[in-house]
């Protein structure tokens, strides 16, 4: 686990973009946390940092949309008001995880794991002690393990200390510099 700490709805955007320089396609990735912790402005960062144009907002009501233009298609459900796992089979789960092309990234994805792969980045926000701050586990599963080097290089302005729990103090937490 790689443990992180925003301060600002952009720096969790900044985080995100530091990660999409990491993605492939067929990747996918599950945000889970509170309400309101900032789950969709983390795809926000993703997609941006993808070289997606357009608005990118919660498919909360939609369920599933799909964003194209960018080095990586962006496939982006949100699976918050699913009664059952069989309703993922619904939006055609299985066929967006097929597209190598794509990056899947599914809010509130905690809550249908069993009916996904063994192969994810499970992003889990949670609020932080300040109204801004966002506390963010990175739960490397399967191959996402072989990219924990990278993974922690490339969100090294966010890590917390292992030792102290705290994050960096030297004004780096807004992320690199062009995001």
């Amino acid at each position: 686990m790689i443990q992180l700490r925003t301060s600002s709805v952009e720096a969790t955007r900044a985080l995100a973009a530091a990660l999409a320089e990491l993605v492939r396609g067929g990747d996918l990735i599950v945000l889970a946390g509170d309400l309101g912790a900032g789950k969709t402005a983390f795809a926000q960062g993703l997609g941006q940092a993808l070289g997606i144009d357009e608005p990118i907002t919660s498919p909360t009501f939609t369920l599933a949309r799909q964003y194209e233009g960018g080095r990586l298609r962006l496939h982006h459900l949100d699976v918050y008001r699913f009664d059952v796992t069989a309703e993922v089979l619904d939006v055609g789960l299985a066929e967006l995880l097929d597209d190598v092309d794509a990056v899947t990234v599914i809010e509130w994805g905690d809550v249908i794991r069993q009916a996904l792969p063994h192969d994810l980045l499970e992003v889990r926000i949670t609020l932080g002690e300040g109204d801004d701050d966002r506390d963010i586990e990175l739960h490397l599963i399967g191959g996402w393990a072989a990219r924990r080097r990278a993974l922690g290089a490339a969100l090294r302005s966010w890590t917390v200390d292992d030792q102290t729990g705290a994050a960096p103090t030297d004004g780096s937490q807004g992320g690199p510099v062009g995001c």
